[in-house]
């Protein structure tokens, strides 16, 4: 009964943290590292323990189904050296370089523990960067490039995080045997996470009940994960594939009054996850400070410094050294541009290395077993709060030094989905009666969102007249982000609009929720 009240009131005071965050422009991530050291520093808590086993099922499952689904295809193909610069070559350094540090600061330690926490340790998360990016609109690039990476980071460095587990519980693992399987389990999760999409959109068109559709997307998403993982394959490349082929479907299956209520779940799942997990390291963490003598709490402080600091210096090595290999090749003509398109974007894209709650799943996830579980749990939540709140609180300060132009890319791609739209309603309005006085607003009405024409704000059409439209707004915005015109930022935003819109032609209201002020 003390867990469940302690967690209902951390889940208050995470909201009134975000709240905060909010406030103050801080990523809500960073005060939730700080609540979490302060709960491991509480007297009187209890000692909660995890199954591993239900850790990384738990909190990556849903926070990466949520981020894929969103994730633009067309931008990552654009951007893909970049990402799999991040995704690939900076994980294998970091792990390396942690690996090595760590038996460096630690002679006793296996070189298998060590490079699980290198594997803990590498993958950045992308939600702190990102939730204050957004405020300050930089170069879409800079959100593609990092959100991708976050996606892919966490396959390559839990790949590797689990030949490592093995390994030092005793698994052999032979050196030949370990590129054949990573291809037969990459084929096998893109293989996988397309067929259990075409399942889930079999199974999800015939609800229209908001609970029951809503409950079917959670035990679907850790179905998705758990058959993937019971079959050996990658429950992380399976998740993201799954995750971008329903995105593909889903607008054009699930009503709107089932997709905004479902949204609004998924966003407050996320948050109560991201708060679970640093309560239940912060819970983890206070029997090992207890076990600590002065000497052991040296050693563990000594070395979690060491890795934060690794970490960081790694990214930003490999991200501006890539910068600056790339752009003379790209003035020769002998290669692609750099990275990030610019030192100036390389600068905050090395500078985004927060780590969040991937990690700390992974560190949760660690078996009882393992040598030297805590030294690296501590390490891993030391690297995580350092991370957030070295580069996390000073990340806004230092995109305004370095003065990067503010980005309308997506709002641009915003204007043209709501012009075309727009035209599509007018031309599915024309096969009206002419003589319908509805018809005749409602024509004007989406005549009036084109270019340089005036409003028309008389009458009130009624809810069919409307969900025609909407439908062929509906189908014109599929159109548009399947040919690559629009990207999925563009195409969510419009699509939110829309929701809206049908919500009110259900209702028998009028018009359209506007958001362009027009």
């Amino acid at each position: 009964m003390a867990v469940f009240e302690i967690s209902i009131a951390l889940l208050l005071a995470g909201a009134a943290l975000a709240a905060l965050a909010r406030r103050t422009n801080l990523p809500y991530p960073a005060l939730l590292a700080l609540a979490g050291v302060a709960l491991a520093l509480v007297p009187g808590t209890p000692t909660v323990t995890l199954d591993p086993e239900l850790a990384l099922a738990l909190f990556v499952a849903p926070v990466l189904l949520d981020a894929a689904f969103d994730t633009s295809p067309r931008d990552l193909r654009e951007h893909w050296r970049s990402v799999a610069s991040l995704a690939v070559g900076s994980v294998v350094l970091t792990v390396a370089a942690v690996a090595v540090t760590a038996r460096w600061l630690v002679p006793d330690i296996p070189w298998a523990a060590a490079i699980v926490l290198g594997a803990i340790v590498a993958p950045p998360d992308a939600a702190a960067a990102t939730a204050v990016l957004r405020q300050l609109r930089p170069p879409h690039r800079l959100l593609v490039v990092l959100e991708g990476e976050s996606l892919f980071n966490d396959a390559s460095a839990l790949l590797i995080y689990r030949l490592a587990v093995g390994a030092a519980l005793g698994a052999v693992v032979v050196g030949y045997d370990v590129v054949p399987m990573l291809l037969v389990v990459t084929a096998g999760s893109v293989v996988l996470g397309l067929a259990l999409s075409r399942v889930m959109r079999v199974v999800s068109r015939g609800i229209r009940d908001v609970a029951t559709s809503v409950v079917v997307q959670f035990t679907g998403t850790f179905a998705v994960w758990l058959i993937a993982e019971r079959i050996h394959l990658s429950g992380i490349l399976t998740m993201v594939v799954f995750a971008m082929a329903v995105a593909r479907t889903a607008p054009d299956q699930i009503p709107a009054r089932i997709r905004i209520p479902s949204y609004a779940v998924w966003d407050v799942a996320v948050f109560v996850l991201n708060v679970l997990a640093f309560i239940l390291v912060g819970l983890q963490l206070k029997p090992i400070l207890a076990r600590l003598g002065q000497g052991g709490a040296i050693t563990y402080l000594g070395t979690a410094a060491a890795v934060c600091a690794v970490v960081m210096l790694v990214r930003i090595v490999w991200v501006m050294g890539g910068e600056l290999v790339g752009r003379p090749l790209a003035g020769s003509g002998r290669g692609p541009a750099g990275r990030c398109g610019s030192p100036r974007n390389a600068a905050v894209v090395a500078w985004c290395g927060m780590r969040g709650i991937v990690t700390l799943a992974a560190a949760l996830a660690l078996p009882p077993g393992l040598p030297f579980r805590d030294l690296l749990l501590f390490t891993a939540f030391c690297v995580v709060v350092g991370t957030l709140v070295v580069q996390g609180l000073t990340l806004r300060p230092l995109m305004s030094w370095l003065g990067l132009e503010q980005d309308d890319a997506v709002d641009r791609e915003v204007r043209l989905a709501r012009s075309e739209t727009a035209r599509a309603a007018v031309t599915a309005l024309d096969g009206t009666e002419e003589g319908s006085l509805a018809a005749r607003f409602l024509r004007g009405e989406y005549l009036s969102r084109l270019p340089g024409a005036p409003r028309n704000d008389d009458g009130a059409p009624p809810g069919e007249l409307i969900s025609r439209a909407v439908a062929a707004e509906r189908r014109r915005l599929l159109a548009l982000r399947a040919d690559g015109t629009i990207g999925d930022d563009a195409f969510h935003r419009v699509e939110e609009e829309l929701d809206w819109a049908e919500l009110n032609a259900e209702l028998g209201t009028i018009g359209r929720i506007r958001t362009d002020g027009a």
